[in-house]
């Protein structure tokens, strides 16, 4: 289901209308409460006050709600990411309001949930500086990518790509007894010893074997492919200190990509809470 800018400017017109959405969301067992006059509040005629906005991304901003709404359209709605200079340029913004606003909406888009399960494939890959030692570790992050095929994807930064980092975060990620798919990288030996309980098949691309069977690693690579392609177009480069923040953004688009409900409808639900 598409959700277009059209369907936001109809849904949402006034601050009020966006005012009342989180009002709902948050309290929808509320009963008598009107809306105060001049104030981002609700009231009773016992002189209750609700104010919605408290404890959301939305507190003590004075950045006007529907420029707040139509920057989570924005992110929602954007395959590649929203810098903040083209925040700035949609919303009318200063450079230092578009910044915030765009690592609030990021902090919504936190990785959590179930353990992944099925087929699951895993791969670490490098990002960082380029240059003269572009194809080395140096100056660069490792980050673990988990996904499973035809699902969910799982991704984290990792101080290393060792053995004793991997497997502690495959542990805590994956469920027990999922068959993995990995590449040759011995620091996954260990995934299929009792002590993890994996059923583990790898393929070698030293040797340039990219599926063996229904062995492969494409799927996991591929969103690798599209965030750093996108991270390049879109933000030119990102500090050790934020990278994660944007691997959940990638993330989440990911894991809502087949879902029948709008992810603009999702990421609000969220930023009202």
């Amino acid at each position: 289901m598409k959700y277009t800018i059209k369907d936001l400017h109809k849904e949402f017109p006034t601050d009020e209308a966006c005012l009342d959405y989180i009002f709902r969301q948050k309290y929808p067992d509320a009963k008598q409460f009107c809306r105060m006059s001049k104030r981002k509040a609700y009231a009773n005629p016992q002189g209750k006050q609700i104010h919605p906005l408290a404890g959301t991304i939305f507190e003590k901003s004075s950045t006007p709600l529907t420029l707040w709404f139509h920057a989570i359209f924005l992110f929602a709605s954007s395959k590649n990411g929203v810098s903040a200079k083209e925040l700035q340029r949609q919303l009318g913004v200063t450079y230092k309001c578009a910044w915030r606003m765009g690592h609030q909406i990021r902090a919504l888009m936190e990785q959590g949930g179930d353990p992944l399960s099925g087929v699951v494939e895993i791969d670490e890959t490098y990002y960082g500086k380029q240059g003269k030692n572009s194809m080395k570790f140096k100056n660069k992050d490792a980050v673990i990518g988990m996904v499973e095929r035809q699902g969910r994807v799982r991704v984290k930064k990792a101080p290393n790509r060792r053995a004793e980092v991997i497997l502690p975060m495959v542990k805590e990620n994956v469920e027990r007894g999922t068959r993995v798919m990995t590449d040759e990288y011995r620091g996954y030996d260990k995934l299929s010893y009792r002590a993890y309980g994996y059923s583990h098949t790898n393929v070698k691309h030293g040797k340039n074997h990219y599926t063996w069977g229904d062995t492969h690693t494409n799927t996991i690579e591929g969103f690798w492919g599209q965030f750093k392609k996108s991270v390049r177009g879109t933000y030119a480069f990102v500090s050790p200190q934020h990278l994660q923040a944007y691997l959940d953004e990638f993330a989440y688009r990911y894991n809502l990509r087949n879902s029948p409900v709008p992810v603009f409808a999702h990421l609000l639900e969220r930023a009202s809470r």
